[in-house]
């Protein structure tokens, strides 16, 4: 009886399947993340989840598209051509002060990776005031007013920076704009002499490399939100322990990318506890506290590049962090 009722079920399903009427696989949640330039180690969490299965895992079906200098990710992101964008609080600050619905929901780096290179004979950021400083443009509404409050920086100090490293090699009294992985390692491979002075050293207060999203989808599909969250802040969690898997997505991404470069911007990730420092170490990689947005719209607002009135507690929430306390 038990081996005839076997074969009639198994005939039966077999029927069914013909018929349509056996339920699909469910399908993965497709989601489009955006980054903030072309494939990097500062990028390796969010390739780690892609190139484990971390994503897949989540039920996500991701595909992860390069930023970069004529990209416009907030446009990109509010016409829904991406889910999600890495991007920086100043930037949502600014765009929930023109009434954009942005909202970060939680943040690579527990710092932003920005600084100055200077030549090795300057001793502090302070050293600098009266002495000329590349910078690009749009640094001019970012970091530049932090540096004039904060060390009576001046504007006539400001020479372009067309992110070509020559005039700096070529003139010892000059300082540049420079990211914690890039420039510096750019100057080591060309055997000048420099040092590095991160700002967020000296009390620059954004963060670094958020996951930003829109009101729209917080609403909408909060538990994909909840499973991007995590399974990236899980990638980065990984990346440092074994990159070997995103690196071999950043490379296909980015060709130009090399082994050594990758190395020495992991190998600067792990010195600043840039993702497992500061709050991260108690919290859990990716938190954000308001105490913190708190400090960049009070530094926004006193510089005058931020309204008064501007909601910035509307600008991220912690939901998807708090309780996660993702560690290594």
């Amino acid at each position: 009886m038990n081996a005839v009722m076997t074969i009639v079920s198994r005939a039966l399903l077999a029927t069914a399947a013909c018929l349509g009427f056996v339920a699909p696989s469910t399908a993965a949640d497709k989601v489009t993340f955006l980054t903030s330039w072309f494939a990097q180690a500062e990028h390796g969490g969010f390739y780690q989840a892609k190139a484990t299965g971390l994503y897949e895992k989540a039920g996500l079906d991701v595909t992860i598209k390069m930023g970069g200098p004529q990209v416009n990710g907030s446009q990109l992101l509010l016409a829904g051509e991406t889910d999600f964008l890495m991007g920086y609080d100043i930037q949502v600050l600014k765009g929930r002060e023109k009434g954009l619905p942005l909202v970060t929901v939680a943040s690579s780096f527990q710092f932003d990776l920005q600084g100055i290179m200077a030549h090795d004979d300057v001793a502090d950021l302070a050293a600098l005031k009266g002495k000329p400083i590349l910078i690009s443009g749009s640094s001019r509404t970012t970091f530049w007013p932090w540096l004039r409050a904060k060390y009576g920086y001046t504007d006539d100090q400001i020479h372009a920076y067309t992110f070509n490293l020559q005039p700096f090699f070529a003139d010892p009294t000059v300082s540049q704009q420079a990211y914690l992985s890039s420039e510096p390692f750019q100057a080591q491979q060309q055997g000048a002499k420099a040092k590095f002075f991160l700002f967020a050293d000296g009390g620059y207060p954004p963060y670094g490399s958020a996951i930003v999203t829109t009101e729209k989808m917080l609403a909408g599909n909060p538990d994909l939100v909840a499973r991007f969250v995590k399974a990236s802040l899980e990638g980065w969690r990984d990346y440092l322990k074994n990159p070997e898997p995103a690196n071999a997505l950043i490379k296909v991404d980015n060709p130009k990318m090399t082994d050594a470069q990758i190395a020495y911007a992991i190998d600067k990730l792990k010195q600043t506890k840039a993702l497992d420092g500061g709050d991260a170490a108690t919290s859990g990689i990716g938190i954000m506290t308001a105490a913190r947005w708190k400090q960049t719209y009070d530094f926004l607002v006193a510089a005058n590049l931020l309204d008064p009135k501007t909601e910035w507690q509307k600008a991220f929430t912690d939901r998807f962090v708090k309780d996660l306390k993702i560690g290594f």
